[in-house]
């Protein structure tokens, strides 16, 4: 009985090895280098975007009065720093674009242009404020320090279903998410009334595209901000943005109150 079971594991492990061996035999070629981040997209977010206001409205088309965070999930230092907010010293210190930060840049309603800057980097230009965000794929953390922080990148697939978002679009398209978490930012604004955000933040945002019947192409960007400085719990907010045909409409402005 003992001699079987030796003889019955022999050949489970032979069987197990057999593939290896034939493949090895078959002396094909090696396997190559990984496709690089660009070639092993599974959407393609490219292109010229304009914003949908389709959640605070009033809180994005115009500047709120100061010491309105509704929404905002603020601690007390939170809201003790949003009430103390003083636009004219942020013009006498130069910190015209303490709102256009990678934390609150894309709830600015404009235009965006997305770009492969090279096969390892996407590159984001928002025309509201003239900003730049780029997004690494691997290799060493960028030193950031600056409006927009570190952006690290990566694909996430297969897509979470997601529902509801944009009037019930349902489950997605077979593909991706583009997961985005950036850090080391300068200290900044949710809003462009003084609802802070900290060099603390850690955010974490998910890009994906629907192609929805009638032929227009939806942006959703989903953003979880944490910052345990300002924030009691984690600040959701979802963001959309419809994909144009061409460049019309595109005007990089200035940074603004």
């Amino acid at each position: 009985m003992t001699r079987t079971i030796v003889f019955i594991v022999g050949l489970l492990a032979l069987a197990a090895g057999a593939p290896e061996l034939s493949a090895q035999g078959r002396g094909g070629p090696p396997p190559g280098p990984p496709p690089t981040p660009r070639a092993a997209a599974r959407i393609d977010i490219t292109g010229y975007w304009v914003s949908l206001v389709t959640e605070d409205w009033r809180h994005r088309q115009f500047t709120p009065p100061k010491g309105d965070y509704l929404s905002v999930p603020l601690s007390e230092a939170g809201r003790r720093t949003a009430d103390a907010w003083d636009p004219a010293r942020d013009d006498a210190a130069g910190e015209q674009c303490k709102a256009y930060g990678a934390a609150g840049l894309m709830r600015i309603p404009g235009r965006l242009h997305i770009t492969w800057q090279d096969d390892n980097t996407l590159k984001l230009e928002a025309d509201a404020g003239t900003q730049t965000r780029l997004f690494h794929f691997g290799g060493p953390e960028p030193a950031g320090g600056d409006w927009q922080g570190a952006s690290m990148a990566s694909w996430d697939y297969p897509r979470p279903p997601i529902e509801g978002f944009f009037g019930g679009l349902g489950p997605p398209p077979p593909g991706g998410s583009l997961r985005v978490v950036t850090t080391k930012m300068r200290p900044g604004y949710l809003r462009k009334n003084g609802v802070p955000y900290s060099a603390q933040t850690l955010m974490t945002e998910y890009f994906d595209r629907f192609d929805v019947p009638g032929g227009d192409t939806i942006l959703l960007l989903t953003t979880e901000v944490n910052d345990p400085q300002y924030l009691n719990q984690p600040f959701w907010t979802s963001t959309h943005f419809k994909k144009q045909n061409d460049a019309t409409g595109w005007n990089p402005t200035p940074c603004t109150r």
